[in-house]
């Protein structure tokens, strides 16, 4: 099969689609930038909703009138598509003008979905945008990947936009609830809450959301693997991946905690693995690149405070959380607290961890792109009073150390503003 009859196929696969998910397409709060010199990149961890996310820039497009012979979706997920090289990318952007020659005259729009998986992808892209008169859209489910080739070949052209799971907002979308805050009462604080323990609990990966409990569990524990064996695994050419899902777990328990590569170090010995703590910086590495877990540094003036204090860690998402743990008491705070990081992250903070003189702790001390800091300190419930008080003193000593603002995020708080940043 040549490259135009995989072209004529993939077209007539996608007017299916965006016909399916025309009325069902839950419109993501996040938005490719308005910037049509840029190349722009959407990057996220696999599932997270990143095809959807194209599907909805595409269907916005269709709706301003632009035809759909001008628009190119390719997903190099496709296993038709193998194998995959920088050649095969360009003979398809060719066979593009070939099946619509009158493209030539016009802008058009091209979509390619998980591009890292084309070798040597970014300057058949880079010779696109500078000779064509296109937009082009990418994703891509690594980081550092991405952001490596688009600092030698596509530097100063591009523009990252991040894809998470659902946001409360989407996931009450999604399930179909509307509840309205502007009279914020008894009310509708009890049925926000009922709303946010399912979020809590489920999660906000697209696929999942109105999945029963078991197929759900089942599903993001397969995610799981998936993301080991794709984009760990195989594209580091990794040797121990039992000592990789070992390394997910632990992190995932010890979520909203410190997690330090000496200790796991000391217990992946005590289990019977053999391997160096190089090795296992890389690994953390690999993970955090494959958008599955966070870590947050400790915030100082000093580098070496820095990087001798412990990170915190987070994962992508609270319902995979649940799915990996069988716990069912796991700590709800912690859970809470690592909902908030992500919706810092879904708003672009640079994130820390403080430690005030007196080694008390503040969850977060965030900035934001014009230099604003602010400390943020995440409380479940008020109803614990030393709880509370313990929190309040921290974030008061922090506050008269750093001299920059702070709040307490509490659940009602959340579920009224949400972070209120």
């Amino acid at each position: 099969m040549n490259e135009i009859q995989i072209l004529q196929i993939v077209n007539e696969e996608l007017g299916d689609a965006l016909i399916r998910v025309d009325k069902q397409l839950v419109p993501r709060t996040v938005t490719f930038p308005d910037a049509p010199n840029k190349i722009k990149v959407a990057i996220g961890m696999r599932r997270s909703g990143k095809t959807y996310f194209i599907y909805q820039a595409i269907l916005k497009q269709l709706k301003h009138k632009v035809p759909l012979t001008r628009i190119l979706y390719v997903n190099f997920e496709d296993d038709r598509l193998l194998p995959l090289d920088a050649y095969k990318l360009a003979a398809l952007l060719e066979a593009f003008y070939t099946l619509h020659p009158e493209n030539h005259d016009h802008k058009c729009y091209l979509y390619l979905d998980e591009i890292q998986n084309v070798p040597d992808w970014a300057n058949v892209i880079r010779r696109f945008h500078d000779t064509k008169n296109v937009e082009i859209f990418l994703t891509g489910s690594s980081a550092k990947l991405l952001s490596k080739e688009i600092a030698t070949s596509l530097r100063g052209r591009s523009l990252a936009t991040e894809i998470w799971p659902y946001s409360l907002s989407e996931f009450m979308v999604a399930k179909k609830i509307d509840a309205h805050k502007s009279t914020f009462g008894k009310k509708t604080q009890d049925q926000l809450g009922k709303i946010f323990q399912e979020y809590l609990q489920e999660g906000g990966f697209p696929e999942v959301v109105n999945y029963p409990t078991e197929i759900r569990q089942r599903t993001l524990q397969d995610y799981i693997d998936i993301v080991i064996y794709r984009d760990i695994v195989e594209r580091y050419d990794i040797k121990h991946s039992a000592l990789i899902k070992y390394m997910i777990i632990s992190m995932i328990h010890n979520v909203g905690k410190s997690f330090t590569i000496n200790k796991f170090y000391n217990d992946a010995r005590s289990q019977g693995y053999q391997l160096g703590k190089d090795a296992l910086y890389e690994y953390a590495n690999y993970i955090e690149d494959a958008y599955l877990m966070f870590s947050v540094p400790m915030y100082a003036k000093s580098i070496r405070k820095v990087q001798t204090n412990p990170k915190k860690i987070y994962a992508i998402d609270s319902g995979l959380v649940r799915a990996l743990t069988l716990e069912p008491e796991i700590n709800v705070g912690n859970l809470f607290e690592n909902i908030i990081f992500i919706d810092l992250r879904r708003n672009d903070y640079l994130i820390h961890y403080y430690l005030t003189k007196e080694r008390y702790e503040v969850d977060f001390l965030v900035q934001d792109r014009q230099g604003n800091k602010q400390l943020i300190q995440v409380t479940w419930s008020m109803e614990d009073k030393d709880t509370f008080a313990r929190e309040e003193r921290a974030l008061e000593l922090a506050k008269n150390e750093l001299k920059i603002p702070g709040k307490i995020i509490t659940l009602e708080s959340y579920l009224r503003e949400g972070i209120g940043l």
